[in-house]
């Protein structure tokens, strides 16, 4: 159908057509002088001292895991209010995710309690998701991996341009993972980014990223070397220079973008504020990326007849996310998990539009279609 206003939209323009183009007419299509150049700029932005460009956010996430040394017989302690990327990355290493409970339906982050209350002798790793773009508690979450020993995983794929307490989300942990897939705040279709200030960490994502190779096709075509040897057992999980050339542009856009999808936030509290709909992150921590805009309805609202009353007006939307430890796949392995929280806040979110070329129209459509479908319910 054609939407009034979809869920999700890109900025895409005659920049972007152009960093492409050059890249066609150079005819150097694999992952070489403008992945650094990329790399280079994203690793400036945040502030952090390596940033490699992989092809999607789970290949981040999995080496992450990987070059941590985590696998089978560790436990990684996860949140399950977010993409099955973020466990699934856990279980390539053949590790276990253990699912940790929110803090709220006001703060859909991983609780520190939670996760304090789920260490065990067999934990080696936090993987944090910042929901939304909206932080997690990272002072907390960091002590907790200090006083016991744990390294920490930020999964950074809401949060490009997230900051709490002068820093930029990806760089509290030991790791952090960026995602540039179509819907995020940063798209280059697929793609995505690792990032780390460990220079121990950073040896083991390059050779990772490249099947283990000690020089990359790039090297050898600038002379810079004539062979290369395989040190380590390695993926295919680089990028290519077409989305690198996307991702050039799209992080010089990233700031302005960011503070127009903080603007038609700021209208959504506004008009919901004096409603029976809780608003996640109302009054949250740091600086938001604003990736995502989550309602949750009253107990006793249909979620399903909320949502079919929006689209038959012409708006888009999506929920996020289903838990994943109540999957089937994740069900069948790690039967009787109980989230109490995390259940009852997915039964009843529901996310609205939100992108940077919103027109303040489209905004007033979403807000006047929401309070109809309130008042129907």
């Amino acid at each position: 159908m054609e939407w009034r206003v979809p869920l999700s939209d890109i900025d895409l323009g005659e920049e972007e057509i152009q960093a492409v183009t050059g890249v066609l007419k150079s005819k150097w299509l694999t992952m070489g002088e403008v992945t650094q150049r990329f790399e280079q700029a994203f690793a400036k932005y945040l502030g952090v001292r390596h940033a490699f460009a992989v092809s999607n956010a789970t290949v981040a996430l999995h080496l992450a895991n990987a070059v941590l040394g985590i696998g089978p017989g560790d436990e990684v302690i996860v949140p399950s209010l977010t993409f099955v990327a973020t466990a699934n990355a856990v279980k390539y290493t053949g590790a276990k995710p253990v699912f940790a409970d929110i803090s709220s339906d006001f703060d859909l982050d991983i609780s520190p309690e939670a996760i304090a209350a789920a260490i065990t002798p067999a934990t080696k790793a936090i993987t944090v998701m910042h929901y939304g773009g909206y932080p997690c508690d990272m002072a907390a979450i960091n002590d907790i991996a200090r006083q016991h020993g744990l390294v920490v995983i930020e999964d950074a794929a809401h949060a490009p341009g997230t900051e709490l307490d002068g820093k930029k989300a990806g760089t509290f942990g030991d790791i952090g993972c960026f995602s540039f897939f179509s819907n995020k705040n940063l798209a280059t279709g697929e793609g995505g980014m690792i990032v780390t200030d460990r220079d121990d960490l950073a040896e083991k994502i390059r050779l990772m990223r490249s099947h283990g190779m000690t020089t990359l096709t790039w090297d050898r075509y600038k002379g810079h070397a004539y062979s290369y040897d395989v040190v380590t057992l390695g993926y295919n999980y680089r990028i290519d220079e077409m989305r690198a050339a996307l991702g050039l542009v799209q992080l010089s856009k990233l700031e302005r973008n960011n503070a127009r999808r903080a603007e038609i936030t700021g209208r959504y509290w506004e008009a919901f504020a004096p409603t029976s709909l809780t608003l996640p992150f109302h009054h949250s921590r740091g600086v938001s990326a604003f990736h995502i805009f989550p309602i949750i309805l009253p107990q006793g609202v249909n979620r399903i007849a909320f949502i079919g009353n929006l689209r038959a007006k012409g708006v888009q939307t999506s929920i996020h996310y289903p838990p994943v430890h109540q999957f089937s796949y994740y069900r069948e392995q790690y039967p009787g998990i109980k989230l109490p929280i995390t259940e009852d806040v997915a039964g009843r979110e529901v996310t609205l539009p939100l992108y940077p070329t919103m027109s303040d129209e489209q905004v007033d459509v979403v807000i006047a279609s929401v309070l109809s479908a309130l008042d129907e319910k």
